[in-house]
């Protein structure tokens, strides 16, 4: 094996290995109550993959950590919820309602567990803070808001209200309005994620990584008291190098030098090759060390051919597959078939077995020679 390979082989395994030693430089961050890890990174603390695309957190000086929604804003972060994948939010200036009267998760990985269909209605203060609960945040003095899922009661007092909008909420739960009639919405946002998918991860109790970040190839890394591999431990990494160094490369070169051997050996036995070749062990060829006794051209070509038409239907006691290169037989292929026993293969297969070796590939038997027929007939 030349220079080149070798130079090639180790510059592959050394990445590979820097890519596992990536997950020594993300470790867990804090910010304020938040623990910070994969798939959510902090900006400006953490190498971008530390995180999953899409899941970039910063701290705020307050330590407040926020997320922003491509469409939707930025959200302060209350919980992450790593083994069942949910992260809960709420609005920074406290008035939820008003920012989910623009919600939009479009451009984030993040989902919604259930949308209720919320009516939004503008009533006269005097009217409707005595009966319902109100949205304080977008109401005034004279105008109260409120949001109900009841069709029933928007309604029946829309004669007193006007009318708003009526639009989905994203409610991690169904709703259950506090008299019954009208909701503040002032619970925290809550969404999901699917991917990445770390749930059965973090259930064995490991940490969810880039086990290759250029792939974004997913990896679950247990810490070395579990009496796992740690990818965080630098004497474990620096022998890992040394195995995985020493015992790649003298199998490859063994492999490279088998394959160079094999090739060799036929160029010298076969006088030539099958134009298909397939990569199964069950392939049918001829045989190393055998005289050849094979036909002569004018008498295989002697053969009928034909050329497979749509339904690839063929004659006599034959499947979808050659029987030499065990390759299945394609619409417009050149077949031939041997006219004693009807077992056909593709023609450049069967033309080279024969010039090889006198019998049938499938039954052994010796074919004879047939009145010639030049014609290709669509099957």
């Amino acid at each position: 094996m030349g220079i080149s390979e070798n130079l090639s082989i180790l510059f592959c395994m050394f990445f590979f290995m820097e890519n596992i030693s990536a997950t020594e430089t993300c470790p867990t961050k804090t910010c304020g109550n938040s623990s910070i890890r994969f798939p959510f990174h902090l900006q400006g603390q953490q190498p971008q993959n530390c995180g999953f695309p899409g899941f970039g957190l910063t701290c705020t000086n307050q330590s407040n950590t926020a997320l922003n929604l491509p469409n939707s804003g930025t959200f302060f972060v209350r919980n992450i919820n790593y083994g069942m994948q949910q992260i809960q939010m709420y609005d920074p200036d406290n008035c939820l309602p008003r920012r989910i009267l623009n919600f939009n998760l479009s451009g984030s990985p993040f989902l919604v567990p259930h949308y209720e269909n919320f009516t939004f209605l503008n009533c006269p203060s005097d009217f409707a803070r005595s009966r319902f609960t109100s949205i304080d945040c977008l109401s005034n003095s004279t105008i109260t808001v409120l949001a109900t899922t009841l069709k029933s009661l928007a309604d029946s007092i829309n004669t007193s209200c006007s009318y708003k909008t009526t639009l989905p909420v994203p409610v991690s739960l169904l709703v259950l309005q506090e008299d019954g009639f009208s909701s503040d919405l002032s619970q925290d946002l809550q969404l999901y994620w699917n991917t990445p998918d770390c749930e059965d991860c973090e259930t064995q109790g490991g940490t969810c990584g880039f086990a290759d970040s250029m792939n974004q190839v997913i990896g679950c890394f247990f810490s070395s008291d579990q009496g796992n591999l740690s990818y965080s431990d630098d004497t474990t990494l620096h022998v890992l190098r040394i195995i995985s160094i020493s015992v790649a490369i003298p199998i490859i070169s063994c492999a490279l030098a088998f394959i160079l051997f094999i090739c060799y050996v036929g160029r010298r036995h076969g006088g030539g090759a099958i134009t298909r070749h397939s990569s199964s062990p069950n392939a049918i060829l001829p045989q190393p060390g055998r005289v050849a006794t094979g036909l002569g051209q004018s008498t295989i070509e002697s053969y009928a051919k034909l050329v497979l038409g749509e339904s690839k239907r063929l004659p006599g006691p034959n499947g979808i597959t050659c029987p030499i290169c065990l390759s299945d037989y394609c619409t417009k292929e050149t077949i031939r078939c041997i006219p004693e026993c009807k077992h056909c293969f593709h023609a450049e297969c069967i033309d080279e077995w024969l010039r090889n070796s006198g019998t049938c590939p499938v039954c052994r038997n010796s074919p004879a020679s047939s009145p010639s027929t030049h014609n290709q007939h669509i099957v």
